[in-house]
């Protein structure tokens, strides 16, 4: 059966992006320190067009991410700096013209917009029904194989706050930012099962199964 599997990089004090995010600054200030272990890795490099990179304990869990993914579903907040009305210059995204998807994704917004197809078999739908819309369309368009919840914050724990996400993973960075776009605020009654820890260099990997 698939599964709906969420991973996202954060701070020891609860924060996945910093403050004052912005089309300059898309993680906030301080945000890009959560993915300063990522950055290097051979196994992301790869799915960006690099080359090269480094093999450590991280390299596993990061290529487990891209694993059996079928389809994706992210907020308008990941997918652009765009708000309101999508208007007449129609963002693409922040990843240019070949985005590292490779599969369908599903956007959620409150603004209608045609679906928008780009290189290498990533097209972006934009789903204004909600997040059971959502995630209907992507278990749909995957097939069978898994759905990637992308995020941002404040999808991802509409996901979490309804009981739909079955498996989670946490890359815990240790950094203090402060302030910025918390991810489990206002998230209660989740019973989580842990599945693994993984001890990496700049980073500790904890994944969890969601209870029913």
């Amino acid at each position: 059966m698939d599964k709906l599997r969420f991973n996202i990089a954060i701070s020891l004090d609860g924060y996945v992006a910093g403050p004052s995010q912005s089309e300059e600054n898309p993680i906030g200030i301080g945000g890009m320190k959560l993915h300063e272990w990522l950055l290097p890795l051979a196994s992301f490099r790869q799915t960006h067009g690099g080359h090269g990179g480094e093999v450590n304990a991280s390299t596993q869990v990061v290529e487990e991410w891209f694993e059996n993914i079928g389809a994706t579903i992210m907020g308008r907040n990941m997918f652009g700096p765009v708000r309101g009305p999508w208007g007449e210059n129609l963002w693409r995204g922040w990843w240019g013209e070949d985005p590292p998807f490779h599969n369908p994704v599903f956007v959620l917004t409150h603004h209608p917009r045609e679906q928008l197809e780009m290189d290498g078999g990533t097209t972006f739908h934009f789903i204004t029904d909600g997040i059971e819309a959502a995630l209907e369309g992507a278990r749909e368009a995957a097939g069978g194989a898994d759905i990637s919840l992308a995020g941002g914050s404040s999808v991802a724990r509409q996901y979490l706050g309804a009981g739909l996400v079955d498996e989670m993973e946490l890359s815990i960075v240790p950094l203090l930012l402060g302030s910025g776009e918390r991810l489990l605020d206002d998230v209660c009654d989740l019973e989580l099962e842990q599945l693994r820890v993984v001890e990496a260099p700049g980073v500790t990997h904890l994944k969890y199964r969601v209870a029913r």
